[in-house]
């Protein structure tokens, strides 16, 4: 039978889930951060991050429901998050929207389901299912450490090459910015809601199995993005280190 793993070796397992499935690494986003995507594929990423972000709110208000009294900190820390996707200043898929207006889009493309991937409503689907039906100590391994954390690190590589390559005005790439600072703080607060109440060895081994569900399913999308809008014009992701070997 397995034993309760200490807090400091449980959060090195969760962070090695991650391993080789890194959504950063993906070939959408690795043409991104290279400067060769165009500006119709930002909206094409932008509708379909739409419909994967645009519900986020509900995800964590059905894993609100689900978490006990007894975790009023997580508790807490879902009702905070709630607040900063819909009732700040700018709710964060409105920032998303506008982004897709400064490439050419529109509101009305972007909010379309009907003009994303299968995939992407399959990850939607899995999120609701998650959020609303597992524990919610694995629904936040799943979502805020296995989804969430992972932000900063695709956008800090992303977000300067929007001004320096693709000309975009800090305005108009603002909802990267935001989520550099805002998730790192989201996906540490996960990590100790998900090591604190993952208190069983049944917990922690489904934790980790659903970290890197997550990850496998980030990792998935982001190369499926490059398949169904970039491929057509650029052909098979080959990194520039691999064509010089």
């Amino acid at each position: 039978m397995a034993e309760l793993m200490t807090q400091q070796d449980f959060r090195v397992a969760l962070e090695e889930a991650f391993k080789g499935t890194m959504a950063k690494d993906a070939s959408f986003s690795r043409a991104w951060a290279t400067g060769k995507l165009e500006k119709k594929h930002f909206i094409d990423w932008a509708t379909n991050h739409y419909h994967y972000i645009g519900p986020f709110g509900d995800y964590l208000g059905l894993m609100y429901a689900n978490t006990p009294d007894t975790a009023r900190d997580a508790k807490d820390f879902l009702l905070q998050n709630m607040y900063e996707e819909e009732l700040s200043d700018t709710r964060h898929s409105d920032l998303l929207i506008h982004f897709a207006e400064a490439c050419g889009g529109t509101r009305e493309y972007v909010q379309d389901r009907a003009n994303t991937m299968p995939f992407t409503k399959g990850l939607q689907g899995w999120m609701y299912y998650v959020s609303g039906k597992e524990n919610f100590v694995v629904a936040s391994a799943a979502l805020i450490v296995g989804l969430e954390s992972q932000v900063p690190s695709i956008y800090r590589s992303q977000y300067p090459v929007l001004l320096d390559k693709y000309g975009f005005t800090e305005e108009e790439a603002e909802f990267f910015d935001l989520h550099i600072t805002s998730d790192e703080i989201h996906g540490e607060r996960g990590y100790q809601i998900v090591l604190k109440y993952a208190d069983t060895p049944e917990l922690q081994q489904r934790c980790l199995e659903i970290v890197l569900e997550a990850a496998d399913m980030r990792f998935a999308y982001t190369k499926a993005l490059y398949a169904a809008y970039v491929e057509p014009d650029l052909g098979v992701w080959v990194e520039e280190d691999a064509l010089v070997a």
